[in-house]
């Protein structure tokens, strides 16, 4: 889960998937955030979190900070509520961000698959201390029955409508179908597929020597399948029935990777956690390759993705493995965060919190002040609320998910039965 998403590059090709170009795109790992200056030239809508230019990452960033609200305790503001609600068109998708919100959606309007997942997960969270929550139900059917529209005939969702398949939109989807309390496996296309089946086909085997275990985020042209750190986090948390707020698992389970003669999405996400555990143990942290063309060929660190590794390999019971990435993030990750604005802090929170950190403390920074300082001030702690991350309304999945699936090849039900604190 990049912070801003994509970058203007990633953007042009969701434009192009988007318009239903034939062909697979293959995927480079997760793009740097667009360059862009410290402060926007575009007009700031009140309720709207962050200062920077919202056309690429406005309901992301929105949707992230409200999840992170919550999962400390907070309910964002009725103002920042109210914006994200005005972002959904009739028919219940998002878009990325819509300047003008007085004028319908329309052919010419870019719907987008991930901020459509997101701000349904996001808004179901904020829903018990809402101040209409009959008009957030409304709104997380409506986004939730849009998706069901554009689903692949393989069962996945690509970034924008009528796009191939990609594992990180199919798996941000499965996050909201989780807000949601619908069962991914009764979610099928016309043709019977689930988003798992369209998940597994991004599976890197465990007898690949580069990637191992590993997602890629689609098959390149010639139908191989690259690891791709971001594919890999947010495909761990959809194969293990999780989201992007997902919570420390007990008891502790050392990631391995293991081929089954007939591959399942939760042993797939095991493996998934081992490259990531593989991934993140020699320096701490995952790396952004340089940008094709670029003059500076040097690797650079990926804050964002490393965040989101934290939170799949806890969520896996690999907390032990995903230590030292916190610690990293903890010593590096301030100036980052403060550049990036809320989805930055967000990530953080969430990294904190999947492994029992106070974020309030992590290194010199109070994650949580810091985030509500980028938009309309929440509303007070909600101290009961502050140790989970959808209230009541993220219970459903875990529940079905444990019924559903059975046993998880090489883990116990006790794993699963304890994923949540709850």
């Amino acid at each position: 889960m990049n912070t801003v998403r994509r970058g203007a590059a990633a953007l042009a090709a969701a434009v192009l998937l988007g318009s239903g170009a034939a062909g697979v795109a293959m995927a480079a790992p997760a793009a740097p955030a667009a360059p862009s200056p410290s402060a926007s030239a575009v007009a700031i809508p009140p309720g709207l979190y962050g200062k920077k230019d919202p056309t690429y990452d406005g309901v992301w960033r929105q949707s992230l900070a409200f999840l992170a609200q919550r999962a400390t305790g907070y309910q964002p503001a009725d103002q920042a509520v109210d914006w994200l609600l005005g972002q959904q068109c009739a028919d219940g998708s998002f878009g990325s961000y819509r300047a003008d919100v007085t004028k319908a959606c329309d052919a010419q309007t870019m719907r987008d698959t991930n901020a459509t997942a997101v701000a349904v997960q996001a808004l179901r969270a904020v829903r018990r201390q809402a101040t209409d929550p009959a008009k957030i139900d409304t709104a997380v059917k409506a986004g939730a029955d849009w998706l069901r529209t554009v689903q692949n005939k393989d069962g996945g969702w690509g970034y924008g409508v009528g796009g191939p398949s990609d594992a990180n939109s199919t798996s941000i989807v499965v996050g909201a179908l989780a807000a949601t309390g619908v069962r991914p496996g009764s979610f099928t296309s016309a043709e019977g597929r689930t988003p798992y089946d369209a998940l597994l086909s991004f599976a890197v085997p465990c007898s690949d020597k580069a990637g191992a275990g590993a997602f890629a985020y689609q098959p390149d042209k010639t139908g191989k399948l690259l690891a791709n750190a971001d594919a890999t986090a947010a495909a761990t948390l959809a194969g293990l029935g999780k989201s992007i707020v997902a919570t420390k698992a007990s008891p502790a389970q050392p990631p391995v990777c293991t081929d089954l003669s007939k591959p399942t999405v939760e042993r797939a996400a095991l493996n998934g956690a081992s490259y990531l555990a593989k991934a993140v143990a020699k320096t701490g942290h995952l790396a952004l390759p340089p940008m094709p063309g670029a003059a500076d060929t040097a690797e650079q660190p990926d804050f964002g993705n490393t965040a989101d590794a934290v939170v799949a390999l806890a969520a896996s019971g690999a907390a032990k493995e995903a230590k030292p990435a916190l610690d990293w993030l903890e010593k590096n990750s301030a100036a980052w965060a403060k550049e990036s604005g809320p989805a930055a802090y967000a990530q953080l929170i969430l990294a904190a919190r999947a492994t029992e950190t106070d974020p309030r403390e992590f290194g010199a920074v109070d994650l949580v002040e810091q985030l509500n300082a980028t938009g309309p001030a929440p509303k007070s702690p909600d101290t009961s609320a502050s140790s989970t991350t959808s209230d009541d309304e993220g219970r459903g999945f875990d529940v079905w998910w444990i019924i559903g699936i059975g046993t998880v090849v090489g883990v116990g039900i006790g794993f699963l039965v304890s994923g949540r604190k709850k």
